[in-house]
């Protein structure tokens, strides 16, 4: 279970805004991947806080509720499936985190991150299984989860025949069922196997090397 010793280690050594980062969708196989920045309130917790995997839907969304409410702050960031594709999923989940961090509220002095560390310049510790063990990445995930899976359920009106609203985008047998009958969408992630081997007319040439970003960008303008 998770817990709010790293935070307040973290309060101990002086820092103030404390937000916990988490990702969600990094396995899937279609859209963006979403990720959380949470700064816990420390003055008003939140009950039942966990890893947002071994919670229900239904769970999770009362305690997205709660954490927008208390939280000190809060933001969300993501990484489209065309970023996927240029610089590979590690790497969008970064950016997403990134995102998140920027987008948050008043002031961040420290950063408490599941496994991974993010390319912005403060004081953070990654922690393996970070949403199983501390409070504020427990929180990202669940926010990061709930979010994401809002999206999923939009992007299912517009793509119905992929099941979108109940399989969210993985790798489930209906989906790459749906993949072979149908093909992939412009919005599934072709760095993927499983959506490339499901794709008759192209062939995915690999993530770009020694690439600008502007160069990046050109790979994947619209005419």
């Amino acid at each position: 279970m998770p817990t709010s010793r790293y935070e307040r280690a973290a309060r101990n050594a002086g820092f103030h805004g404390i937000a916990g980062l988490d990702e969600a969708g990094r396995g899937s196989l279609f859209g963006p991947v979403f990720a959380a920045a949470v700064v816990l309130d420390p003055v008003r917790p939140i009950r039942g806080l966990d890893d947002s995997k071994l919670l229900d839907a239904e769970r999770r969304a009362v305690l997205a509720t709660r954490i927008k409410e208390r939280a000190a702050a809060w933001a969300v960031g993501a990484a489209d499936a065309f970023e996927v594709d240029q610089i590979n999923i590690l790497e969008a989940s970064r950016l997403a985190m990134k995102r998140a961090v920027e987008r948050l509220p008043g002031a961040c002095d420290y950063l408490l991150i599941d496994a991974i560390r993010v390319n912005v310049d403060l004081p953070q510790k990654p922690l393996v299984h970070g949403d199983a063990r501390c409070f504020s990445i427990a929180a990202a995930s669940i926010l990061a989860k709930v979010e994401r899976d809002a999206a999923l359920d939009r992007w299912h009106h517009v793509f119905p025949e992929y099941g979108l609203a109940s399989n969210k985008g993985y790798a489930t047998p209906d989906h790459r069922q749906a993949l072979a009958e149908h093909g992939p969408t412009h919005l599934h992630r072709f760095s993927f196997s499983p959506v490339r081997e499901a794709c008759r007319s192209l062939v995915w040439p690999g993530y770009p090397v020694h690439q600008t970003q502007s160069q990046q960008g050109e790979l994947f303008a619209c005419p």
